[in-house]
């Protein structure tokens, strides 16, 4: 009887393990996954434009530049910083006057030694001049005397005679050297005179321009604006990448440009073109700029200037070639600074009034594009014509109508991978 109930039990257990098993079999072939989402959008009828778009950054068309002067051995010790608010009067740089305050004072020195040297050649010029007056005064009456004895020969001896004539002849000679010594005095102390004056001259100019330097070692913004340093063009840099500002401790040469201060009221967007965009693009066509630092504005302007000529870049081997452009802002905004880096779009097209669908809407299929209209549930196939399209937009003139519903997605492929 044991044995009958364990062998009735065992069966049990069978028979519950077989249905089980089948039923996990039902489960799984009658099981459908969910159906994955799918993304839509719809069919609008909306203006079509076409743009080309560059990177660029916003300038200022009227701006003051800070430039080193004419003064050697220039080194940057202070330097205003690039996006400050400046006021007219306010140091913008200012340079190591050490250098020039010891060449000022050693020139001063000169000029103060050769001030020195005419005082002691004037007063040695009239100790002489007194002795060669003496000299002449002495030979005056010298020849004077001998000349009144030489009028007494009538009653003089004739020898006597004969001998006042040799002295009268010995002082009128004594006087003409005297005179001779004291004009040859004056010629000499009068080029003495005028090659100390010349050297006079020399380190007085010389030390009013160490006077002049040592002024120009602030320099000082002429307008209220915004500063922004320059670029160092003789700073070292790596190969296509731009050379780094100037910064204090920079050695300057004369004239370079060191800084400006640009008219907040004259900014515009500076842009280059891709050489195979060039032919699209004239001046007057619409832009739109959207300024990196301000995400929230979208600034509307136009193509103001276009190079005729193209300029190289050396980025890379062989160097690339663009155009220069700009494009002037309708209205600016009280964010903007000049050297913001800015998206600029070029609109070379515009068609009004058009059916507009995103261009992942459309699919290549059989050779034609093919967008997926939503239908309740499922999604219907629909070849369509394009008349144009840009980067993220078509223009379809058949095979659709205003307020449809489309995929993003292709619907086949994204069921398939689904029930994967």
């Amino acid at each position: 009887m044991a044995k009958r109930k364990s062998r009735w039990r065992v069966l049990t257990w069978l028979l519950l393990a077989a249905a089980g098993a089948a039923g996990s079999y039902a489960a799984l072939d009658f099981y459908e996954p969910a159906a994955p989402e799918i993304p839509t959008a719809r069919v609008e009828r909306r203006d079509f434009v076409t743009t080309v778009s560059s990177r660029g950054e916003l300038k200022s068309a009227r701006s003051v530049q800070i430039t080193a002067p004419q003064t050697p051995d220039l080194k940057i010790v202070r330097l205003a910083e690039t996006g400050k608010p400046i006021r007219r009067g306010e140091v913008v740089v200012a340079f190591d006057a050490a250098a020039q305050e010891d060449l000022y004072v050693e020139r001063d020195t000169s000029v103060r030694q050769v001030e020195s040297e005419i005082r002691e050649a004037q007063a040695l010029n009239s100790i002489a001049d007194e002795r060669n007056e003496m000299l002449i005064m002495q030979s005056k009456y010298n020849l004077e005397r001998a000349n009144l004895e030489a009028s007494k020969q009538e009653i003089l001896a004739e020898i006597e005679a004969q001998k006042a004539k040799i002295d009268v002849n010995i002082m009128d000679g004594e006087l003409s050297k005297a005179e001779t010594t004291a004009k040859a005095t004056d010629i000499s102390q009068e080029a003495d005179l005028t090659r100390l004056n010349e050297r006079l001259q020399k380190a007085v100019r010389d030390r009013d321009l160490s006077k002049s330097y040592l002024g120009s070692m602030e320099l000082r913004s002429p307008v209220d604006g915004v500063v922004q340093i320059l670029e160092n063009n003789r700073a070292q840099g790596s190969f296509g990448t731009s050379r780094p500002p100037f910064q204090e401790g920079d050695t300057v040469w004369t004239g370079a440009a060191i800084a400006e201060i640009p008219d907040l009221s004259s900014l515009r967007a500076e842009f280059r073109l891709e050489e195979i965009d060039r032919g699209r693009v004239e001046t007057g066509q619409e832009t739109r700029i959207r300024v990196d630092a301000v995400p929230d504005a979208i600034l509307t302007g136009k193509v103001d200037w276009l190079s005729p000529i193209a300029t190289l870049v050396f980025r890379r081997i062989p160097p690339e070639k663009n155009f220069p452009a700009y494009a002037a802002i309708d209205k600016l905004d009280p964010r903007l600074r000049p050297g913001m880096s800015a998206t600029v779009e070029v609109v070379v097209e515009r068609r009004p009034n058009e059916l507009v669908i995103p261009a992942k809407a459309s699919f290549q299929i059989d050779g034609r594009p093919t967008v997926f209209i939503k239908d309740g549930n499922n999604y219907r196939k629909q070849p369509i014509t394009v008349a144009a399209r840009n980067s993220t937009q078509i223009v379809v003139t058949e095979g659709l109508e205003e307020g449809q519903e489309i995929t993003l997605v292709n619907p086949e492929i994204a069921l398939r991978a689904a029930r994967r």
